[in-house]
């Protein structure tokens, strides 16, 4: 099979297998707030991660590219959506681009449609410093995600099976890159192990992507003859994920993603200690069934939403969500617990 069909098969069975919902945020609630102090005008969703500015908090996670015209087609909608509701874009791994130039425009059409936007170039642990220069070069991207999807290399029936070195991978590009440099995981989660680890190197954000959104075992086990259905159950929830990486002393700014599907969820997200929220699946979601138009909108509808709940909890800015008293409940209670976390202390802040 080639690569390109691979990127293609994806796309497919990342919409057929869906999202679990089992992600925490469901475990998680606000404290209502009578009296907030705010007013909506005054509320603001402009935030920063790693050192970039962003007029917003939500941004398109990488999904796709690689897959021939089928995925520049989309690529390119998302593009278009992300540039007309101003918020930032993540393109899928590019390194099916470094290895075969004719699917290079899957990407470059990114840039040629979001001329003036943030957009992150990716590439997997297994890139070199090289291979991340040219994959920011070929978008004039603003930072480079490096993914960590150790689960789905295990599930996928070609994928890697030697993960070793990979911390010290990370630290060369992000030492030599020119832009800032995100870790992010692949819907499996980040730990705090991990992101201690993270924390000692020159790298500008952690995205979580935990378990609950979609899930690239479930995905390759599509693919495979003998499923590894153990692989399909495995993973931090994001809530979960969110509090763990957040909490590591000196560590870079924490991106949320992993099966977010509204701006509730974001808001919640943003509270727990994250400084943006990325969403994938649900955009595509929208943007396969209902067209590019409907994706613009529900872009402008999650913005809306979420300054409705910034202002209900008395939160002019996203920062503020940082100390809106939460109440944490059910299984993401016990997990945090069990891992020597305090979860009773967001309700009292």
């Amino acid at each position: 099979m080639t690569r390109a069909q691979r990127k293609r098969d994806h796309i497919k069975y990342a919409l057929s297998t869906g999202q679990s919902r089992r992600t925490g945020f469901d475990d998680i609630e606000f404290v209502h707030q009578s009296l907030p102090d705010t007013s909506l005008a005054e509320v603001s969703i402009q935030t920063k991660i790693g050192g970039l500015s962003l007029s917003s908090p939500i941004f398109i996670n990488a999904m796709t590219g690689g897959g021939g015209k089928d995925t520049e087609r989309i690529n390119g909608q998302l593009a278009v959506a992300a540039r007309e509701a101003g918020v930032a874009m993540a393109v899928g791994s590019q390194m099916s681009a470094l290895k075969n130039p004719e699917e290079r425009q899957s990407f470059i059409i990114v840039r040629k449609l979001y001329k003036e936007g943030i957009i992150f170039a990716n590439l997997g642990s297994e890139a070199t410093v090289e291979q991340a220069e040219a994959a920011v070069h070929m978008i004039e991207a603003d930072a480079l995600q490096i993914h960590l999807n150790v689960i789905q290399e295990l599930t996928m029936p070609e994928g890697d099976r030697s993960f070793k070195g990979a911390l010290e991978r990370i630290e060369r590009i992000a030492e030599r890159l020119p832009v800032p440099v995100f870790v992010k995981e692949t819907g499996f989660g980040l730990g705090r192990e991990a992101a201690e680890k993270l924390a000692k190197l020159p790298v500008a954000a952690m995205d979580v992507s935990g378990f609950g959104g979609t899930n690239f075992a479930a995905v390759e086990n599509k693919r495979r003859a003998n499923k590894l259905d153990y692989f399909s159950h495995w993973g931090i929830p994001t809530a979960a994920a969110i509090i763990e990486c957040a909490a590591v002393d000196g560590g870079p700014d924490v991106i949320a993603s992993g099966g977010l599907q509204h701006s509730l969820d974001a808001a919640k997200s943003l509270a727990l200690g994250a400084a943006a929220a990325g969403m994938a699946g649900t955009f595509l979601k929208v943007l396969m069934d209902e067209g590019p138009e409907a994706l613009r909108d529900e872009l402008f509808a999650v913005h809306n939403d979420l300054k409705l709940i910034m202002c209900a909890v008395g939160a002019r800015r996203v920062t503020d969500l940082r100390q809106a008293p939460l109440i944490i409940k059910g299984e993401t209670f016990h997990r945090l617990h069990v891992r020597g976390y305090e979860p009773a202390a967001f309700s009292q802040r």
